[in-house]
């Protein structure tokens, strides 16, 4: 059976508009130019494109990355499109429902359950403090406290990062929080060992919408400043995008990983990148998985400034 997957080349001639329907709907031209808005990606060979296309120096590779993904899970590859078109017309905490629905959903197929059954047992290494707070006047510091296991995001750190933030929520005397993260990376998203555990999906919905970091980011972004470093996967990038700025270590590198376990991003990733990034380029990281250092991401609109050891390297006004 051929992939939900549909390609389209700009460069020889206009035609009717397209309709995205069951695929994901692929447009690659030499150079970019203006197109409809039914495009899940985009792809160019022209370098430094604007947004929303993608530059590779090799389209076609791109383009064969793109199908081989969407074929090897497809029903994870259309429901993160879906996703991501219903989004754009979505207020901001619907969108967080709308994505944990299609979390939700897919936990219960076949592309998820086949992943969990080759993946490798994992054994559980909770911490006693999964976050720890500091307060000073009214600056908050939130560090994720889980070094060993690269702050992997589990459901007790789910917990007291909510408690966490509830605070900055709540009180108008906390005037700027600081999102960190202990040891060699910010944060190496959901922690593996508790994934397939939850038996009831419709249950795990209600708790992820009940208990929501990223609902609390939302609420309280313009005090929040996240501080990147190291591996940013999943979780690690969902949840700092939300973020009123965002700044990162030379080694930052991040990554959304779950369309391989036949999943799509489900910390706030549907929510919170596409307005730094747009929906497309949102689109593109997901599907291939690909990894972007610290200076695609700064450029992309992703972080708003890099650090070096000597200070500020380059910052922009704002969100992008």
């Amino acid at each position: 059976m051929e992939p939900p997957f549909r390609l389209i080349d700009l460069d020889r001639g206009s035609g009717p508009p397209p309709r995205p329907g069951q695929a994901v709907l692929v447009g690659v031209a030499d150079r970019p130019r203006p197109v409809g808005g039914a495009f899940d990606v985009l792809l160019t060979a022209e370098p430094d494109p604007p947004r929303p296309w993608v530059g590779r120096a090799d389209p076609g590779a791109a383009v064969a990355l793109l199908r081989e993904q969407v074929a090897r899970q497809p029903a994870a590859a259309v429901t993160l499109v879906q996703v991501l078109r219903a989004g754009a017309a979505l207020p901001a905490p619907d969108r967080l429902v709308l994505e944990s629905l299609a979390y939700s959903a897919l936990q219960g197929g076949a592309g998820f359950r086949d992943w969990l059954a080759t993946a490798p047992a994992r054994t559980p290494r909770p911490a006693a403090e999964p976050v720890r707070l500091h307060r000073d006047g009214g600056r908050l510091t939130v560090t994720l406290a889980r070094p060993r296991v690269r702050n992997a995001f589990d459901a007790a750190t789910r917990d007291a990062l909510c408690e966490a933030l509830e605070v900055a929520v709540a009180d108008p005397t906390v005037t700027r929080v600081d999102l960190r993260g202990e040891g060699p990376a910010f944060c190496a998203g959901g922690d593996l060992a508790e994934f397939g555990t939850s038996r009831d999906p419709a249950a795990a919905h209600l708790v992820r919408v009940g208990r929501s970091p990223a609902a609390l980011l939302q609420r309280c972004a313009a005090k929040v400043t996240a501080h990147l470093h190291g591996a940013c996967v999943g979780a690690g990038i969902e949840l700092a995008a939300f973020a009123g700025r965002v700044r990162a270590a030379p080694d930052t590198t991040v990554r959304l990983p779950e369309l391989g376990m036949g999943l799509i991003p489900g910390a706030g990733g549907t929510a919170s990148l596409p307005p730094r990034i747009g929906r497309r380029r949102t689109t593109y990281l997901a599907l291939t998985g690909t990894a972007l250092g610290a200076a695609e991401a700064f450029h992309w609109g992703l972080v708003d400034e890099i650090d070096t050891d000597t200070g500020r390297h380059a910052g922009r006004s704002g969100p992008q």
